[in-house]
Protein backbone atom coordinates (compact mmCIF):
# COMPACT_ATOMS: atom_id res chain seq x y z
CA UNK A 1 0.00 0.00 0.00
CA UNK A 2 1.20 3.56 -0.58
CA UNK A 3 1.60 6.11 1.97
CA UNK A 4 -0.89 8.76 1.16
CA UNK A 5 1.32 11.21 2.96
CA UNK A 6 4.27 10.48 1.15
CA UNK A 7 2.72 10.68 -1.78
CA UNK A 8 0.83 13.84 -1.08
CA UNK A 9 4.46 14.71 0.05
CA UNK A 10 6.11 13.55 -3.58
CA UNK A 11 3.26 15.52 -5.75
CA UNK A 12 4.50 18.82 -3.88
CA UNK A 13 8.15 18.25 -4.33
CA UNK A 14 7.51 17.66 -7.76
CA UNK A 15 5.97 20.85 -8.45
CA UNK A 16 8.45 23.28 -6.27
CA UNK A 17 11.07 21.64 -9.06
CA UNK A 18 9.42 22.31 -11.61
CA UNK A 19 8.80 26.48 -10.33
CA UNK A 20 12.36 26.45 -10.01
CA UNK A 21 13.28 24.80 -12.87
CA UNK A 22 11.41 27.78 -15.16
CA UNK A 23 14.78 30.03 -13.52
CA UNK A 24 17.57 27.55 -15.17
CA UNK A 25 19.74 29.94 -17.56
CA UNK A 26 17.69 33.01 -17.31
CA UNK A 27 19.52 36.03 -15.99
CA UNK A 28 18.20 38.60 -13.78
CA UNK A 29 16.18 40.91 -16.23
CA UNK A 30 14.44 37.74 -17.70
CA UNK A 31 13.41 36.28 -14.10
CA UNK A 32 11.79 39.73 -12.77
CA UNK A 33 10.74 40.52 -16.49
CA UNK A 34 6.77 41.15 -15.78
CA UNK A 35 5.29 39.28 -18.39
CA UNK A 36 1.22 39.97 -17.99
CA UNK A 37 -0.80 43.33 -17.58
CA UNK A 38 -0.75 42.09 -13.60
CA UNK A 39 2.74 41.86 -13.24
CA UNK A 40 3.67 37.89 -13.11
CA UNK A 41 7.05 37.04 -12.76
CA UNK A 42 9.15 34.26 -12.42
CA UNK A 43 11.27 35.20 -9.10
CA UNK A 44 8.18 36.57 -7.66
CA UNK A 45 6.21 33.77 -8.23
CA UNK A 46 9.40 31.67 -6.28
CA UNK A 47 8.89 34.74 -3.69
CA UNK A 48 5.47 34.16 -3.02
CA UNK A 49 5.10 30.23 -2.91
CA UNK A 50 8.11 30.55 -0.30
CA UNK A 51 5.68 32.80 1.74
CA UNK A 52 2.45 30.70 1.53
CA UNK A 53 4.28 27.93 2.40
CA UNK A 54 5.53 29.36 5.42
CA UNK A 55 2.69 30.38 6.59
CA UNK A 56 0.73 27.26 5.53
CA UNK A 57 3.22 24.73 7.08
CA UNK A 58 3.95 27.01 10.06
CA UNK A 59 1.93 29.33 11.75
CA UNK A 60 -1.04 27.25 10.31
CA UNK A 61 -0.12 24.22 12.96
CA UNK A 62 1.67 26.46 15.61
CA UNK A 63 5.32 26.15 14.29
CA UNK A 64 6.39 29.60 12.88
CA UNK A 65 10.03 29.43 11.10
CA UNK A 66 11.29 32.73 12.93
CA UNK A 67 11.66 34.29 9.09
CA UNK A 68 11.68 37.32 8.37
CA UNK A 69 8.82 38.46 6.03
CA UNK A 70 8.13 41.89 5.80
CA UNK A 71 6.19 41.64 2.56
CA UNK A 72 3.32 39.87 4.05
CA UNK A 73 3.03 42.05 7.22
CA UNK A 74 0.10 43.91 7.77
CA UNK A 75 0.90 47.54 6.32
CA UNK A 76 3.24 45.83 3.43
CA UNK A 77 2.95 47.03 -0.09
CA UNK A 78 0.35 45.25 -2.29
CA UNK A 79 1.47 42.12 -3.94
CA UNK A 80 4.81 43.10 -2.21
CA UNK A 81 5.30 38.84 -1.80
CA UNK A 82 4.46 38.46 -6.01
CA UNK A 83 8.45 40.37 -6.99
CA UNK A 84 11.88 40.32 -6.06
CA UNK A 85 13.12 43.86 -4.84
CA UNK A 86 16.28 45.23 -6.56
CA UNK A 87 18.09 44.25 -3.32
CA UNK A 88 16.62 40.79 -3.15
CA UNK A 89 19.11 38.14 -5.45
CA UNK A 90 17.97 35.38 -7.06
CA UNK A 91 20.13 33.21 -4.47
CA UNK A 92 18.14 34.66 -1.12
CA UNK A 93 14.86 34.21 -2.80
CA UNK A 94 16.05 30.49 -4.12
CA UNK A 95 17.28 29.65 -0.84
CA UNK A 96 14.35 31.45 1.14
CA UNK A 97 12.08 28.52 -0.89
CA UNK A 98 14.55 25.74 0.14
CA UNK A 99 14.28 26.78 3.66
CA UNK A 100 10.74 27.06 3.18
CA UNK A 101 10.46 23.29 2.01
CA UNK A 102 12.56 22.11 4.99
CA UNK A 103 10.18 24.08 7.16
CA UNK A 104 6.89 22.48 5.33
CA UNK A 105 9.06 19.12 5.17
CA UNK A 106 9.50 18.89 9.52
CA UNK A 107 5.97 19.78 9.73
CA UNK A 108 4.67 17.00 7.17
CA UNK A 109 6.94 14.85 8.63
CA UNK A 110 6.25 15.54 11.92
CA UNK A 111 2.02 15.74 12.28
CA UNK A 112 -0.21 13.41 11.03
CA UNK A 113 -2.76 14.08 8.23
CA UNK A 114 -5.96 14.37 10.44
CA UNK A 115 -4.05 16.75 12.44
CA UNK A 116 -5.44 19.94 12.85
CA UNK A 117 -4.44 23.68 12.43
CA UNK A 118 -5.78 27.01 12.00
CA UNK A 119 -5.24 29.85 9.01
CA UNK A 120 -5.82 32.88 10.61
CA UNK A 121 -6.40 34.38 7.35
CA UNK A 122 -9.21 32.40 6.13
CA UNK A 123 -12.93 32.56 6.55
CA UNK A 124 -13.97 31.78 10.06
CA UNK A 125 -16.01 29.07 8.91
CA UNK A 126 -13.14 27.13 6.91
CA UNK A 127 -10.58 28.40 9.22
CA UNK A 128 -10.13 25.32 11.25
CA UNK A 129 -8.52 22.40 8.46
CA UNK A 130 -6.12 19.67 8.55
CA UNK A 131 -2.50 18.46 7.26
CA UNK A 132 -4.11 17.08 4.29
CA UNK A 133 -6.30 19.42 3.45
CA UNK A 134 -2.83 22.19 3.74
CA UNK A 135 -0.91 19.23 1.44
CA UNK A 136 -3.63 19.47 -0.97
CA UNK A 137 -4.42 22.93 -1.17
CA UNK A 138 -0.29 23.69 -1.61
CA UNK A 139 -0.25 21.20 -4.16
CA UNK A 140 -2.88 22.35 -6.15
CA UNK A 141 -1.63 26.21 -5.51
CA UNK A 142 2.55 25.35 -6.29
CA UNK A 143 0.91 23.62 -9.78
CA UNK A 144 -1.06 26.72 -10.75
CA UNK A 145 1.72 28.96 -10.19
CA UNK A 146 4.26 26.52 -11.91
CA UNK A 147 1.54 26.56 -14.94
CA UNK A 148 1.91 30.45 -14.42
CA UNK A 149 5.86 30.13 -14.55
CA UNK A 150 5.73 27.94 -17.48
CA UNK A 151 3.74 30.09 -19.82
CA UNK A 152 6.12 33.24 -18.56
CA UNK A 153 9.33 31.36 -19.74
CA UNK A 154 7.64 30.14 -22.67
CA UNK A 155 7.10 34.20 -23.72
CA UNK A 156 10.42 35.01 -22.67
CA UNK A 157 12.57 32.51 -24.50
CA UNK A 158 10.46 29.66 -25.70
CA UNK A 159 11.40 27.04 -23.02
CA UNK A 160 8.64 24.95 -22.05
CA UNK A 161 7.29 21.72 -20.12
CA UNK A 162 7.41 20.46 -17.17
CA UNK A 163 11.27 20.07 -15.86
CA UNK A 164 14.45 19.02 -17.95
CA UNK A 165 14.40 16.03 -19.22
CA UNK A 166 10.71 15.25 -19.72
CA UNK A 167 9.23 18.80 -21.43
CA UNK A 168 5.64 16.34 -21.65
CA UNK A 169 4.97 18.13 -24.87
CA UNK A 170 3.96 17.06 -28.14
CA UNK A 171 7.15 15.61 -30.21
CA UNK A 172 7.51 18.29 -32.71
CA UNK A 173 10.50 20.43 -34.17
CA UNK A 174 10.33 24.08 -34.77
CA UNK A 175 8.28 23.93 -38.50
CA UNK A 176 5.69 21.68 -36.79
CA UNK A 177 5.28 24.08 -33.97
CA UNK A 178 4.94 27.14 -36.46
CA UNK A 179 2.40 24.98 -38.72
CA UNK A 180 0.48 23.53 -35.52
CA UNK A 181 0.27 27.34 -34.03
CA UNK A 182 -0.76 28.64 -37.52
CA UNK A 183 -3.78 25.61 -37.66
CA UNK A 184 -4.96 27.10 -34.14
CA UNK A 185 -4.93 30.25 -35.16
CA UNK A 186 -6.81 29.60 -38.90
CA UNK A 187 -9.15 27.60 -36.75
CA UNK A 188 -9.66 30.30 -34.33
CA UNK A 189 -10.75 33.11 -37.07
CA UNK A 190 -12.61 30.53 -38.95
CA UNK A 191 -14.91 29.86 -35.49
CA UNK A 192 -15.53 33.70 -35.58
CA UNK A 193 -13.59 37.25 -36.15
CA UNK A 194 -11.51 38.30 -33.44
CA UNK A 195 -12.80 41.30 -30.67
Amino acid sequence: MTDPKATLQRYLRTAREAVLWKLDGLGEYDIRRPMTPTGTNLLGLVKHLASVEFGYFGETFGRPSGEELPWVEDGAEPNADMWATAGESREQIVELYHRAWAHADATIDALDLDAVGHVSWWPPERAETTLHHILVHMIAETNRHAGHADIVRELIDGTAGLRAGNDNLASGDADWWVSYRELLERTARESGAPT
